[in-house]
Parts: C-alpha cells; structure tokens; sequence
C-alpha cells in the first residue's frame, strides 16, 4: 500500500483573516499539549454532507461532491500539514443502504483504519431534519459495535445546513436544542449508554453551513443565524475534544475482527471437565458399584450351588 501523501496545507489561506488567526492559535494550543498529528473520522448517513464538512475544514474541495451521484464506496483519507502539525480527515461511504446498515461498507470502513488511531469521531448528520427514526439507533449501534462504547467520549455531532428558518416561527436557537437532544436521545439508545453516562453528558453538538451562499459577519468568517462563526467554533470544539481526558480509540485487528472465537472459554474448560467428574462422574460410579454390591444372585447361579451341595453329599 502506498503511503499516504500529506501536502501543505494552503486551504487554511482561503478563509478570512479573523478565522485564520483563530485557527493557527488553537493548532498552537495543540502543539502545546504535544499533539503533533490529530485524526477525524467522519461517519453517519449517506447524503448529510460529510464530504462537504470535509472540504470546509480543509479549506479545499479535496473531496468531488455532486447531487447527482452516490457517495464513493470507500474511505478517503486526506492529510494536510501546517507548521509541523498535521491534519488527518478520513471520509467515510454512508452507513444505510435500503433501510439496513450497510455491513459492507462498514467492514470496508474498518479495514482501511486497521492500524490507526481516531482522535475525534465526527458524527454528522443534517439540522434541517426535523425527525428521528430506527436509522439513526442502527447507525449508532454500528459504530458502537465497531469500535466500542469508549468512541463516544471522543465524538462531536455535527449538524450540517445550519442556515435555515426552522417551521412554524420557532425560534432558532430553541429548534437547534430540541433537534440536537433528540439525535443525542436516539445515539445515546443506540449506543446502549445510559442518559447519566460520561460520554452522553459530554457529546458536543456544533452546526456547520457548507453552502458557498452562508452568511459572514464583518470580518468575512462565515456565520450561523445566531451570530457563530462556525468554522472557529468547530476547530475549538475539535481541538477541547482532542484534549479531553478520554483515550484515543487505536483500531487493531482484535477490534476489527473481535476475539477468536476458538479462543473463548478455553479457559473454562478444566473447571467444566472437573464439575462433570464430581457432580456427575463420581456419583453415577458410586452408585453403580452401590447396585453391583446389593444385587441379588441370579436363579441359575443359585440353582448350580445347590447341585453342587447335593453332590457333596
């Protein structure tokens, strides 16, 4: 396998002035913490804008994105250096397929990170849907399976098409609370983690604007209707959960594939094998030899003895 090529990063110059000085300054609070190489992993539904938060973050259109074809079938990964810090995305296919998780994709998923370490899961799904369904539970689920409940200490969802006006008069800041709880609600069940749990309290949620039309403020960032400069903000949110006390997940190949299973229980087996002796074995002996000591002689035998007496006499 070739390696993987890591370029300059030159996207950082694309944003404004005041968005750029905030992120040189948090890859500074990085290098700090000596944390030279980050890794993000992007997953979720197909269609919510992975890809496109990809290209935002880098600040380049690395990933080609069009409405009219389906995601790629297979992960890319795309490394930017800056400074001697370097970025690592790894894009990811959809997860459903015809209303089930798609088990291929996500095996392909899990062997192109055999051998890497995620720093930060980003979990993206889409702001203006109104909804939560089974989709969202299994999709949870899947990458918990994948990759352990420990994922979610690490993890951001990301709510893509942020600038909208949400139904019926709702104010902005209340619709992004109650569609942000009840994604956490359905990731939290299908992720089988308690509502009090570590990693359910401190799930962050941030909204992303990929759309070249989204607003910007005086400065040139790119802004939310609330007033957010979303890049910046996702950047922080990447970098505090980068630090956070939660280890990094390392994918290796006991997490892939699970443990042997001709492995399992071996461990058991002379405990298994000594019960059967004593709480089976020993008594079915015992009372085996019980019976052979009580029976009685059989007629015939008893018939010769006594022919054998009268002959005596």
């Amino acid at each position: 396998m070739a390696s993987q090529i890591i370029r300059e990063w030159s996207g950082i110059n694309t944003f404004a002035s005041a968005t750029q000085k905030k992120l040189l300054e948090l890859l500074g609070k990085l290098k700090q913490e000596d944390v030279n190489s980050l890794t993000i992993l992007v997953m979720g539904k197909g269609g919510v804008g992975k890809s496109s938060t990809l290209n935002s973050i880098i600040g380049e259109r690395v990933v080609s994105i069009s409405p009219f074809q389906s995601e790629g079938p297979r992960p890319v990964m795309v490394s930017r250096s800056r400074a001697g810090f370097t970025l690592n995305i790894i894009d990811t296919p959809g997860l459903i397929e015809g209303g089930y998780i798609n088990d291929m994709a996500l095996d392909i998923i899990k062997r192109f990170l055999l051998n890497k370490t995620i720093d930060v899961l980003l979990y993206v799904d889409r702001l203006d849907a109104y909804r939560v369904d089974n989709l969202d539970k299994l999709v949870a689920k899947a990458i918990t399976d994948s990759f352990g409940k420990g994922i979610w200490n690490k993890a951001i969802i990301a709510l893509t098409h942020a600038q909208f006006s949400p139904p019926d008069g709702l104010p902005y800041d209340e619709f992004v609370s109650k569609r942000s709880e009840a994604l956490l609600k359905v990731v939290r069940s299908g992720a089988h983690i308690k509502k009090d749990a570590v990693q359910a309290a401190s799930i962050p949620v941030v909204l992303v604007e990929n759309s070249g039309r989204c607003n910007t403020n005086d400065s040139g960032e790119k802004v939310l209707p609330n007033g957010t400069a979303w890049i910046p903000h996702l950047v922080q949110t990447i970098t505090e959960t980068t630090l956070n006390e939660s280890k990094s997940i390392h994918v290796d190949k006991n997490l892939i594939e699970g443990p042997n299973p001709n492995q399992r229980g071996k461990l058991w087996i002379p405990l298994v094998f000594a019960l059967q002796y004593f709480f089976v074995m020993k008594p079915i002996k015992g009372l085996i030899r019980r019976d052979i000591a009580r029976e009685s002689r059989p007629a015939w035998e008893m018939r010769d003895a006594g022919f054998r007496r009268r002959d005596l006499y």
